[in-house]
């Protein structure tokens, strides 16, 4: 890093290359999803391998591939490509919709939108990805809203706060794994403090959905539902919160979803290794997205460009929560301006983690609040992946559901009312072993 405190403005030029390219053609075309994200980081780091004429460009790609390869990158790698087969593997034996019909017959009627809320938080944390859950619940709520005077904007609106609420929480998810490895704190102790500061909000919006679709009633089907399916699950909740590591975690799931699906005949050993590559292959964008960011964010800290934001953001913030709202900014803006929330953790990660340090911070802390304001703010732009997906399959607009977009709005007053009290409160002792038993446990 500069030696300059102030640091380099200049040096952020990659970062404005990228969002010129990536924003600008969603302007230009009507569609935020057109110009290949990828392609848009490839380009913004070369011009970042083309600045600072001190450096010979031998010398900029040695350390450009030196941040690319760092450990806890490589590390986030590893587990999206575990995380990607573990959702494949139980989605392709029927974990998905043994877990919907599972829930969908123990509903009451009267409380359809509670329910499709509560599947998806389930599902999303089961699964570990918010798109996969509204792709299979979203067609549920049309249905449900075809039966009853309830609109669709607020079906579409139930399924995307609760497939929210698990792409905040999982533990295999792309979002959880990006706030935990950037901020290096354990998984386990993440979704502690992220779930105390979200419960209120879930809470919240299911008497909101309760009270809104009061007398509403839907006759639907019973279907047939395998509760053994839905075991994987279960054995990698659990075993997560249990602290074991998150390695042997998804490696167990696989191998549980697997051995059920080969039992009951959804697949033949050849079947399995090919759902197996397919998962993994699901994830291998955002895997090489997070190393080409990692490596373009490593030169343009060399050539002082984290320094100036570092310097930018800090220069007025004077107490610890000024910090923590310094935090939530920085993941808040780069959210609405690549419209996904993982890009937007790992892009903001390491000056998170700076400030972090700086002020004091627990990583667990840093962690959540990077977490909880990316879901919030992609739970609530219309060009987000979630609500185009939603939006298109209702055949809707995307801004018709922001007015019932409850959860993702109600988790951002969590998290800034968790600033302005300091709850929930955290222990010293878990606050320092926390970073070296992540360590010891990725060693092992």
């Amino acid at each position: 890093m500069s030696t300059n405190k102030i640091g380099n403005p200049w040096a952020l030029l990659p970062f404005a290359v990228f969002l010129v390219l990536f924003i600008g053609s969603g302007i230009i075309t009507g569609d935020f999803y057109n110009f290949p994200v990828i392609v848009a980081i490839l380009i913004a780091a070369g011009v970042a391998l083309t600045m600072n004429k001190k450096e010979t460009f031998n010398q900029k790609v040695e350390i450009f591939t030196r941040g690319a390869g760092e450990s806890n990158i490589m590390l986030m790698v590893m587990i999206f490509l575990l995380a990607g087969a573990f959702s494949a593997i139980a989605k392709g034996m029927g974990a998905v919709d043994s877990t919907v019909n599972m829930t969908l017959s123990v509903v009451p009627q009267n409380l359809l939108m509670v329910g499709v809320f509560m599947i998806a938080c389930f599902i999303s944390l089961s699964m570990g990805t918010s798109v996969g859950t509204i792709v299979a619940l979203a067609p549920i709520g049309v249905g449900i809203s075809e039966q009853t005077d309830i609109s669709l904007a607020l079906s579409m609106a139930a399924v995307i706060g609760g497939a929210m609420f698990g792409d905040n929480l999982s533990f295999i998810s792309d979002t959880t794994i990006a706030a935990v490895r950037t901020q290096g704190t354990k998984m386990k102790d993440k979704f502690k403090l992220n779930f105390l500061i979200v419960l209120p909000a879930a809470i919240i919006t299911c008497i909101i959905l309760a009270i809104l679709t009061m007398g509403e009633q839907a006759n639907i089907s019973q279907q047939s539902f395998n509760w053994i399916k839905i075991l994987p699950y279960l054995g990698v909740l659990i075993t997560a919160l249990a602290g074991v590591n998150v390695f042997l975690v998804l490696a167990f799931g696989i191998l549980f979803a697997g051995i059920i699906g080969i039992v009951d005949g959804s697949y033949n050993l050849m079947e399995l290794i090919q759902k197996t590559g397919e998962g993994m292959a699901g994830m291998y964008e955002i895997s090489f997205l997070a190393i080409l960011i990692a490596g373009m964010v490593e030169v343009i800290k060399h050539n002082g460009g984290i320094d100036y934001l570092l310097h930018l953001v800090t220069s007025r913030i004077k107490t610890k929560k000024g910090a923590e709202f310094g935090i939530a900014g920085l993941v808040s803006l780069t959210d609405l301006s690549t419209a996904n929330n993982t890009i937007s953790i790992v892009i903001a990660g390491p000056l998170a983690k700076n400030i972090a340090d700086q002020y004091g911070i627990d990583p667990r802390r840093s962690a959540s609040l990077l977490d909880v304001f990316s879901c919030s703010i992609q739970g609530l732009i219309p060009y987000g992946a979630q609500m185009l997906v939603a939006a298109g399959v209702a055949g809707i607009s995307p801004v018709s559901i922001l007015a019932y977009s409850y959860y993702p709005v109600l988790i951002g007053i969590c998290a800034v009312a968790a600033i302005l009290t300091g709850l929930p409160r955290l222990t010293i002792k878990s606050a320092k072993e926390s970073t070296t038993k992540q360590l010891r446990s990725d060693l092992q």
